[in-house]
């Protein structure tokens, strides 16, 4: 094995791949948009890049997380030489971050504290050659890379990595714009210079049915949900042929917005907006029935009748406790034992995972934290198994130590399962995880990539995808699917385009891409 040879690089700790030497050198030419698939090594591309630009100045890299912060900071400690690295969070005072910008060689942030310390002109970025974006296909509308990348100096090189930039063609143009990236350098795990280190990932597609007293039970949310549909319907309020779906009932909460706003005050507004209200709660409960189980639509349940019997309660609330079709959902929710039949098969994977490949590790990514709770204490039975739960920091969540701690304690082989809710999905270092697990399917392309990109990293690993049959599972997956595919075809349409300098970007007074 061979390893990089470089003056502020630690000898015979990277070790030399190709494509990461020719990307790297792709980045100290030109402002580029870093395309790999998770686990083949961005953040070694992005330290290759730094260590080429401390000698010319001062380094900036962004990663959306504190925990993926801090596992930045850790690596660039342990492989640069000479570099003095500091991390910088929002819970500095600001003048120790300010003192941090002007003093380190290689500062790692969160993006919204440079944003905020820039606009409120706490210091600039003179004197910086480099700033890196990690999980660069956030840089879309206001967030936090689009507004530092506004007092970027017009000599300071930029790089964004992602593996998954999504399949709107638009998106991934504007992050262009926004980060001033003048390349598009993608890699796919079929390259000939990727492929050697490409470890398979078995994708498997597990179907469960639903039980009798949950099919009730959704059957009695979508009468709720179709009478009070017709009655927007026949209010005018939404076209008959749209199908009842989230995205179609937030557009008509915004037409109902607009004619409030504009002095409409009459009994059709003020009514369609207690039904808009009304069908993204049933939706929502819906939602939950079929894809998470019982004790996640009893707690949805619980909540909405502490709302309708509030002093100040919601309307909708309140009169959808009350319809007799309510009254026969608690009762089935009361009475029954039943719970997902996902559930009992999660614990049939995990057990066999665990007991049958002694010192595997194994992931279980759930949409709901109702659902994380339910599914840490179920798994904990297993014997074998040592589980940890990973959720975010909000409402009494885990702090960023917890994370990183249990992380660390996940790599270490101390805790060998982790059910976690959408913050492990992105960008996170999880080490060799064997097996993967869905509990649901999400239809995003972007989450689905990050979720399965945590296993098959240092070997071989298995993905399963839990679908409950007849149910929103199955369109989400279907949807994921299209994406992925979009996503793929339009980055080799755009690739190509860029190389042929005919991109729609290449037009474009703010911003010239060169020629690959």
């Amino acid at each position: 094995m061979n390893y990089i040879v470089h003056p502020r690089i630690v000898p015979g700790k990277v070790e030399e791949r190709m494509y990461q030497v020719s990307m790297a050198r792709g980045c100290v030419t030109s402002n580029t948009l870093l395309i790999l698939p998770t686990g083949l090594g961005k953040t070694i591309v992005a330290v290759n890049v730094t260590a080429d630009f401390l000698s010319k100045g001062r380094i900036l890299l962004m990663a959306p997380t504190k925990p993926l912060v801090e596992q930045h900071f850790e690596e660039f400690s342990n492989l640069l030489v000479d570099a003095d690295i500091g991390v910088m969070t929002g819970n500095m005072k600001p003048e120790r971050r300010a003192e941090l910008m002007s003093t380190c060689d290689v500062v790692i942030s969160t993006p919204q504290s440079v944003a905020n310390d820039l606009e409120a002109g706490r210091y600039d970025l003179s004197g910086f050659s480099l700033i890196i974006y990690d999980e660069a296909h956030r840089g879309t509308g206001n967030y936090a890379y689009v507004r530092v990348a506004r007092f970027k100096e017009k000599n300071t090189r930029s790089v964004g990595m992602t593996a998954s930039p999504g399949s709107d063609a638009g998106k991934i143009e504007e992050v262009c714009m926004n980060l001033g990236f003048r390349r598009i350098d993608i890699r796919s795990d079929y390259d000939p210079d990727v492929s050697p280190y490409v470890h398979d990932t078995f994708v498997n597609r597990v179907e469960v049915n639903m039980p009798q007293d949950l099919s009730d039970t959704i059957a009695l949310l979508r009468s709720m949900l179709d009478h009070y549909i017709s009655e927007m319907v026949s209010l005018h309020l939404m076209n008959g042929n749209w199908p009842a779906s989230t995205k179609h009932l937030l557009v008509v909460g915004e037409n109902l917005q607009r004619r409030l706003a504009r002095g409409e005050k009459t009994a059709i507004v003020f009514r369609g907006l207690t039904l808009q209200s009304m069908c993204i709660k049933l939706l929502h409960a819906i939602n939950l029935a079929e894809t998470q189980g019982m004790s996640a639509l009893r707690n949805y349940l619980s909540k909405l009748e502490t709302e309708a019997s509030a002093e100040k309660g919601g309307k909708g609330a309140k009169e959808l406790t009350n319809r007799d079709e309510y009254s026969g959902i608690r009762g089935i929710v009361d009475r029954t034992n039943v719970e997902h039949p996902k559930i009992s098969r999660v614990m049939s994977l995990v057990s066999r995972t665990v007991n049958n490949r002694p010192g595997s590790k194994v992931i279980v990514f759930t949409q709901y934290r109702d659902t994380c709770e339910l599914l840490t204490e179920k798994l904990s039975t297993i014997p074998g198994a040592v589980v940890g739960k990973l959720i975010g920091q909000s409402n009494g969540g885990l702090k960023q130590k917890e994370q990183i701690g249990l992380l660390e304690r996940f790599r270490n082989g101390d805790v060998n399962v982790v059910v976690s809710t959408s913050v492990g999905e992105e960008g996170l270092d999880v080490s060799s995880t064997d097996a993967v697990i869905f509990y649901e399917p999400v239809p995003s392309e972007i989450r689905t990539i990050q979720r399965r990109g945590r296993t098959g990293r240092k070997n071989d690993g298995e993905v399963y995808v839990l679908i409950a049959k007849g149910t929103v599972d199955e369109i989400f997956e279907r949807t994921s699917k299209q994406k992925e595919e979009a996503m793929r075809a339009r980055l080799e349409k755009l690739n190509d385009d860029l190389s042929r300098g005919s991109s729609t970007l290449n037009r474009r007074d703010q911003t010239n891409l060169d020629a690959f």
